[in-house]
């Protein structure tokens, strides 16, 4: 038995008063108001909840990430494990469960629901409705992961419905992913029975979607940053909102994770109390999570911060468990076995040509920092002797994406906004089939910078242009690694400033952002391992325009 004082944050009767709190067999078994304040400094608040992460995106196995995340107070996250899913299948997703079981931080991970994402690109593996099914009956899947196939839902594809209607029979929530769907489009795609987006990245359509009765998560990651322009939903929406990272690089998460978008939230003037609901009752009701809420006979899952302005997280419990303490982890690292599936051969500089058939005039990726969205614009590429090239001068780069499950040649386009003067970037972490998606000033660093990523059977990779090539090596499935995350974060931010300074990137995340130009369901122009896609046309477009 355990006896823990300080001044309790009531989430529920929205007050704060000195209190001890009793802990038995890791459940609160009373809590006793004090008529002074406790010796004890602090505050005790529900554990922090991130309601929507893809864990394999912190380039960590779920135990690892806990052990980084428990320091900032999370105590339970919502995950999808598609990225492992679309790289080794079902057994992927057995994986994670396995590994996460490892750790006491409380993992939901639901049955992904789109693998592949389209049929416009090649995936190591698919989970038809039979899978997902299978999934959603385990008792340890809690939810249908985040439906990106919104064209199947609005036309009722029997494969996606009937993966709603398995979610629907054993009464576990349908997760959301409509990026800019709106009006009716929105309200049909809702209506099948979805509860939740993470995808508003402006606060009209966050607004219009809360009306609708969407639970909205404000989302704030590596990549996609939407904080900013969402979180006055909190003041109108207070039970609808949650907090989210979604994808969440290593470096990043040593600095921080839901404990952050709290102090934001205060800071801009929203409630204490709806603030913290978003950050622990709203999606553990939502989820139905077995996670503590600071109530007698609850787990006891809560953390004792220093203050209510900063929330800088003194101790974090877990079970009654104290698993963090003073910025550091109470959790053992230890190694997690490494599946994988990597069948790229190197390639050549000439691979990655395209010939010329007009005057270069081509359709650019258009990348903006801190969103995942991409726009569509014209440019000018470079011709020589009958090939297009890259023109970094006129911040007109190429890029490849190159299957990595099958030895097949690369598909070749272009993109803007990246930014590189020299040089080459290359990931293995590309959402969401997880092929290798590179982009370069010219051809020999695209090159160099994928083979790099094939010869470690996995991982992100950089090149100078001028012979220097580094990388970081993700044997987990090419998304993960089993080292010690501090080592790993430290190793990852260092490529990542690297990257920066040597070839001039102005990106907060360039491999982040890297990672999601290969997605092709999230607006406006991709790039998968069979060509150019216009997610709005739903289909592949020529790269050169103009004839």
């Amino acid at each position: 038995m355990a006896t823990h004082t300080a001044q309790l944050v009531d989430v529920h009767q929205r007050r704060i008063y000195p209190a001890a709190v009793v802990v038995e067999h890791g459940r609160i078994r009373s809590i006793r108001a004090l008529a002074e304040a406790p010796a004890e400094a602090g505050y005790l608040l529900p554990g922090f909840v991130d309601a929507h992460v893809h864990i394999e995106s912190s380039m960590l196995p779920p135990a690892e990430f806990g052990r980084l995340a428990v320091v900032h107070g999370t105590v339970a996250t919502v995950s999808d494990p598609h990225e492992i899913a679309n790289v080794l299948g079902e057994e992927g997703v057995l994986y994670m469960l396995e590994e996460a079981r490892r750790s006491p931080v409380k993992f939901c991970f639901g049955a992904p629901s789109c693998v592949p994402a389209t049929s416009f690109e090649t995936a190591g593996a698919a989970l038809d409705a039979a899978a997902v099914e299978r999934l959603l009956q385990r008792p340890d899947i809690g939810y249908l992961s985040e439906m990106m196939n919104f064209p199947g839902v609005l036309h009722a594809d029997g494969q996606v419905m009937a993966k709603i209607r398995a979610a629907q029979h054993v009464g576990k929530p349908v997760d959301g992913h409509a990026p800019g769907l709106r009006g009716e489009a929105a309200r049909r795609y809702f209506e099948a029975g979805i509860s939740t987006d993470h995808e508003c990245f402006a606060f009209e359509e966050g607004r219009e979607k809360a009306l609708l009765g969407v639970r909205i998560l404000i989302r704030e990651g590596s990549a996609a940053r939407n904080f900013e322009a969402l979180w006055p939903l909190l003041l109108e929406f207070p039970q609808q909102v949650m907090f989210c990272s979604d994808d969440k690089h290593p470096d990043d998460l040593l600095r921080g994770h839901i404990d952050r978008l709290v102090a934001r939230a205060v800071a801009k003037g929203c409630d204490l109390f709806d603030t913290l609901r978003a950050a622990s009752v709203n999606p553990v009701g939502h989820y139905g999570l077995p996670v503590g809420l600071l109530r007698e006979g609850d787990p006891a899952d809560f953390i004792r911060v220093s203050d209510l302005t900063d929330f800088h997280v003194l101790e974090t419990y877990i079970g009654g468990e104290r698993v963090a303490a003073n910025g550091q982890p109470l959790l053992p690292h230890r190694a997690a076995p490494t599946p994988n599936a990597f069948a790229a051969q190197p390639k050549r500089p000439e691979d990655f040509r395209l010939r010329a058939r007009g005057a270069g005039i081509v359709r650019l990726i258009r990348v903006w920092d801190g969103q995942i969205i991409t726009g569509s614009e014209e440019g000018r590429a470079r011709v020589q002797d009958g090939w297009l090239m890259a023109y970094p001068g006129q911040d007109v780069l190429k890029i490849a994406v190159v299957n990595r499950y099958a030895d097949a040649p690369p598909a070749v386009g272009f993109v803007s906004g990246f930014g590189l003067q020299r040089g080459a970037v290359a990931s293995s972490v590309a959402h969401d089939s997880h092929n290798i998606v590179a982009v370069s000033a010219d051809d020999a660093s695209l090159c160099a910078a994928v083979n790099a990523v094939i010869e470690a059977r996995g991982g992100i990779s950089a090149t100078d242009g001028q012979g220097n090539t580094r990388v970081l090596p993700l044997p987990i499935a090419g998304l993960m690694s089993p080292d010690n995350g501090y080592t790993l974060a430290r190793n990852y931010a260092a490529l990542d400033a690297w990257t920066r300074e040597m070839l001039h990137c102005p990106l907060r995340a360039p491999f982040m952002t890297l990672s999601f130009l290969a997605l092709p369901v999230i607006p406006v122009l991709k790039m998968t391992d069979l060509g150019l896609f216009d997610v709005e046309q739903f289909g592949h477009v020529e790269v050169e325009v103009r004839f």
